[in-house]
């Protein structure tokens, strides 16, 4: 029996949408029910008094997160989550599966659970069913949820019985962990896009004594209509009584079809996402506020709705708020979509209720999937995009709002689906845990300068992502000395943060210098060292004298024996179409020389069949990388050296699936391999040691 209290309220004519009703510790929940997601115990620029007027029951936090910082001990002291957070109704805690999907470069997996080395400080966890159950009992939520496997829904089938199988697996430990704890206990279907799949693991967690079931793996890769039939397929699978869950969807269009296929439950982090970059839900669509058209627009953002925002601030305002960048702006926009989330929910429960859902349904579909009804946006006849340009680059403004440089040649963009810097940051300073390896302990004593290789500078993103890295090391340690006239036996002018040696490959600085002009849009350049770079081609930090930053203008391959040997490569070069000299085998050789006998790691955002055979025949050993922008994997190339068992690889090989797909394959050679070379090329990749050694890392 649940502890929910589930009682199944109405069930809609001619649909699967339903209405209910259950109880947690904290509050009765109706549904359907939308959760807003409060990763870090907090939704993003809310207070929870204005969470709860817009009508949130339960909130998102996530474990994974949360067991880092501020940790379970600190939830444990202070009674859980809901006192320390101010927040009297449910919260729903996930389980960290997302994470280990997610980061899947950063982590190792086992039966045993994953490991993960924490971005806080370094510290290596294993978040084990066991641990994900103990920290979210800590933490105090309503509704727990099992530790998963989630996988790019559009893996084969091997890899997604595989995850399955381990998903059903850590179901049953969570189960047994959880113990005698009241609160509820959600396991999660998964099966990727196989209907087969679905099925059995549905079959086997209905058998538990869990209190609710989610439908994951969805929202990672999969089309609009694959989501939706699985989506259905899958909420038929499930029990009428208990609540239904579909994890991480999406947009006001998104819910409806779900709530028509008999979902009850929902989270997602787009309201408030967009309601960053200036995007509003309202009845007359979605508007984008950074247009032009709102600058002197004094109506209300949307007249339909009774939020504290549109009752007291207009549109003019909020495209003034979005367009200078401050915070107000998303705290009020993000009010109002997460009210508009909450009022859609509403609105369509009493629908179900007086069972006129259908004729909602349609009404809805038209609204919700619009544009700003009022004013239009038409497609115009191609032109530039900004007049803002130098040479062959121009600035480029994302439809979210962020700007990046695009080639106006190729066409090709810098960072084009998500904020430069953010995007450096978790390509290439969280996966290759620049922080960790900066803070080592125990260097040896002529170790030197960590040493890293910015291929193909740009507008200096990912240099300037290492150089806040260190920077904030070096801060927080100034913060934590000890004070000039404190007795200590620690030498205050010794650090223990290795210097950092960064040499930056480029051509062409005219998306440096024209990113520099502007860097109103690109801020992360308002900092010393590109205008040093520019000027001299090398900069060092008069605050950190062990920070150094070196300029090596011309063709990358032909510098390269000029440089230091790297310790971390940052390959970010145009793609091979653009750049063709660059990603062949003959260049990965040539890098792979200049890393011989070292523990090197590439990492690089292609992940191309071609590319990651020519890492392979290159010598390197290759792994699959985060997830980022529009990829569902990137790369990550290892030297021997980086794969010993001393040097503690974290990364996720390719193994057997890959290469299977690989023989398969109709793009199996990089450039610049002759037809007379390719059976050499073929032998040395299956005879490659990364496939014929056994590696509890290997997937």
């Amino acid at each position: 029996m649940s502890r929910l209290q589930f009682r199944l309220e109405a069930q809609a004519s001619g649909s699967r949408a339903r209405a209910a009703t259950f109880h947690t510790l904290h509050n009765a929940v109706q549904t359907p029910l939308f959760m807003p997601v409060g990763t870090q115990a907090t939704v993003k620029g809310q207070l929870t008094q204005a969470l709860e007027d817009s009508g949130s029951q339960i909130l998102l936090a996530n474990t994974y997160h949360l067991l880092l910082r501020p940790g379970p001990e600190v939830f444990r002291r202070t009674g859980g989550i809901h006192g320390f957070m101010s927040w009297k109704k449910s919260v729903l805690t996930d389980s960290g599966g997302f994470q280990i999907f997610s980061m899947a470069g950063e982590r190792s997996m086992s039966e045993h659970g994953a490991a993960f080395q924490s971005y806080i400080d370094g510290r290596r966890i294993l978040l084990s069913p066991e641990v994900s159950i103990e920290t979210q009992v800590a933490i105090g939520s309503d509704i727990m949820m099992v530790l998963d496997q989630c996988i790019p829904s559009t893996a084969d089938e091997a890899t997604a019985r595989a995850a399955l199988e381990l998903t059903q697996r850590w179901a049953l430990r969570s189960l047994a962990a959880r113990a005698d704890s009241p609160q509820s206990l959600f396991a999660i279907v998964q099966g990727a896009l196989f209907p087969k799949l679905r099925k059995e693991s549905a079959a086997g967690l209905c058998e538990l004594p869990f209190d609710g079931f989610a439908i994951g793996g969805l929202a990672v890769g999969e089309s609009k209509a694959e989501r939706e039939d699985v989506c259905e397929f899958t909420a038929q699978l499930l029990p009428q009584d208990k609540p239904r869950y579909l994890m991480g969807v999406g947009t006001p269009l998104d819910l409806l079809e779900a709530v028509h296929r008999g979902v009850d439950m929902f989270d997602c982090i787009i309201p408030t996402q967009v309601a960053q970059r200036g995007g509003a839900f309202t009845s007359r669509g979605y508007l984008q506020l950074r247009r032009g058209i709102y600058k002197f627009a004094n109506q209300t953002l949307d007249p339909e709705c009774d939020c504290p925002t549109c009752a007291t601030y207009s549109r003019a305002y909020l495209h003034h708020l979005t367009k200078a960048g401050e915070h107000l702006g998303w705290q009020l926009i993000g009010h109002h979509n997460l009210h508009f989330y909450h009022g859609l929910m509403r609105e369509i429960r009493q629908s179900i209720l007086e069972d006129r859902f259908a004729d909602l349904y349609a009404r809805k579909r038209q609204i919700l999937h619009a544009t700003d009804l009022e004013n239009p946006v038409f497609k115009q006849k191609p032109r530039k995009q900004m007049a803002f340009h130098l040479g062959d680059y121009e600035v480029h403004r994302a439809p979210e709002g962020f700007c990046s440089i695009r080639q106006i040649s190729s066409g090709e963009i810098m960072h084009s689906r998500t904020p430069p810097l953010e995007e450096a940051r978790r390509l290439y300073i969280e996966q290759s845990h620049l922080a960790a390896r900066l803070l080592h302990t125990d260097p040896a004593p002529d170790a030197g300068p960590l040493v890293i290789w910015d291929v193909g500078l740009g507008a200096a993103t990912n240099a300037m992502a290492a150089i806040q890295c260190y920077e904030a090391l070096t801060n927080a340690e100034a913060e934590t000395a000890p004070h000039p006239h404190t007795t200590t036996d620690a030498d205050p002018a010794k650090s223990r943060i290795r210097p950092l040696q960064i040499i930056s490959f480029e051509n062409d600085l005219d998306p440096l210098r024209l990113a520099s002009k502007h860097n109103r849009e690109f801020t992360y350049l308002r900092h010393p060292g590109p205008a040093a770079i520019l000027a001299d081609a090398y900069w060092n930090s008069t605050k950190d004298p062990g920070l150094e930053w070196i300029l090596l203008h011309g063709d990358f391959l032909a510098n390269l024996a000029h440089a230091p040997a790297p310790d971390l490569i940052f390959f970010d070069m145009f793609s091979s179409k653009t750049s063709p000299d660059q990603w062949t085998l003959n260049a990965f050789r040539q890098i792979a020389e200049a890393c011989s006998g070292r523990a090197a790691e590439l990492f690089t955002y292609s992940c191309s069949t071609p590319v990651r055979a020519g890492l392979l025949a290159a010598g390197f050993h290759v792994a699959r990388g985060c997830s980022t922008g529009d990829k569902v994997e990137t790369t990550i190339a290892l030297t021997p050296a980086a794969c010993s068992p001393q040097a503690g690889s974290r990364h996720t090989l390719l193994s057997t699936p890959w290469l299977e797909r690989w023989k398969r394959s109709s793009a199996k050679f990089p450039a610049g391999v002759p037809e007379e070379e390719r059976p050499t090329f073929e032998l040395s990749i299956l005879g490659h040691a990364q496939f014929r050694i056994p590696s509890p890392q290997a997937s």
